[in-house]
This record gives structure tokens, sequence and C-alpha cells, in this order.
């Protein structure tokens, strides 16, 4: 079955390009920032599906809830998860805009309040993630109290210097360089995280699935 709908998805960070496109067959953008669908929009005006898993906020304004609005008013699906667009799906639900995975709900729920959560700093040429999102730890870190590696304390406590430390400096050497664990729990620990695909590409792929089967609908 062919797919005649033109789709466009913003993301490169929690996903990489050729990753996705062995799931989806589309037109594949850098991480959203301000303008990006006011540009996109003017300059191509048979669009009929936007999925945003990434944006920037860091160096440049994030995209605004107006483009995504004149987006909705102008008949174009739009879809977030993941990133920045778990967390405008969030806000936005009501008026349209779909959500997707963990993260958004976890964001329609109140569960995860801040933007912060999300952040992570980039390598501007390779969209490379050079820092750890916290809902990523968080997600992990529960695992890993199911698993019976580390106790629920010892999650709170991992969370709590995850949390104090400023996003683009968070990660997971960092964390472990200043918590009180054992080295031998310690490597238990790393050894799961690394055996545990990230949250967010987690979310990433179930959208870009989820749009396939729009394209297709």
């Amino acid at each position: 079955m062919e797919n005649n709908k033109k789709i466009v998805v913003f993301t490169g960070l929690t996903i990489p390009f050729d990753d996705a496109r062995e799931i989806l067959d589309a037109k594949y953008m850098p991480p959203i920032k301000r303008g990006d669908l006011y540009d996109l929009i003017e300059k191509e005006s048979d669009i009929d599906i936007i999925l945003i898993i990434d944006g920037q906020f860091h160096n440049t304004p994030a995209v605004a809830h107006k483009e995504i609005m004149l987006a909705l008013d102008k008949g174009i699906t739009v879809v977030g998860a993941s990133s920045m667009g778990a967390l405008r799906a969030s806000e936005l639900d009501t008026l349209g805009m779909i959500g997707i995975g963990y993260v958004y709900n976890g964001y329609s729920k109140g569960e995860i309040k801040s933007d912060d959560d999300v952040a992570v700093i980039l390598n501007p040429d390779s969209y490379e993630a050079l820092s750890e999102a916290l809902v990523n730890i968080d997600y992990k870190l529960e695992g890993a109290v199911e698993e019976g590696i580390i106790t629920d304390t010892e999650k709170e406590d991992l969370h709590n210097i995850a949390k104090s430390i400023y996003y683009p400096h968070r990660t997971y050497a960092k964390i472990f360089k200043e918590s009180s664990l054992s080295e031998d729990k310690k490597n238990k620990l790393i050894r799961y995280i690394n055996q545990v695909e990230d949250i967010k590409k987690q979310d990433a792929i179930e959208a870009l699935k989820y749009v396939k089967k729009l394209a297709y609908e």
C-alpha cells in the first residue's frame, strides 16, 4: 500500500535520522526551534502530518504554541512525543495536538512537571546528546528498583543528585561521583543502565510507528 501523505519529522537527537527512516518514510529536520513551523508552512503548503520529537531552547527560543496552533488550524495533524514534542502536546492536546508515549503521559498527568526533565545539551553539528535527560535517568532508576539492584531510598538519593546538577552538565559520571553507592551496586547499576533503552527513544519509536499507521489510513 502506497503512502501519499507528506510527513515532516523534527528529531535527530532522541533518535538518529537513519534509525527513524527505517521506521517511517518522511522528511526529517533537525530539532525544532522558534519560527521553524512558520517557515515550513509558508514554503510547503501540502504537508499532512508533522511529528515533533526534539526541540531546541538553550541558545534559541523554543517553538511557540501559536506556531503549532497555526498548523492545526490549517488542517495539519500535529503529533508530539519524547521531548519538546511531548511537552507541547501536553499543553495543546485539548486544542488538537496528539501526544504519544510515556513522557507525554507523565506531563499530561502532572507526574513530570519541568522542562528540565527532558532537557539535554546537544552537539550542534551531530545533534548527539552530551548530557542525560532526567526523565531517562528516573525511568532507569525505577527499573533498577524493580530489579532489586537499588532500594527506593537509594533511587531518591540518586534522583536528588541528578536534579541538583544543571542539565547541560547532567551525566551518569557526575551523578555516581556524588553518590554514596557501594562500588558493587554502582557497577551493577551501570550495567543495567547500559542495557535499557532510553524512554525518550522508546517514545520516539512509538510515535514514528503511530504516524506510519496514520499515513496509511
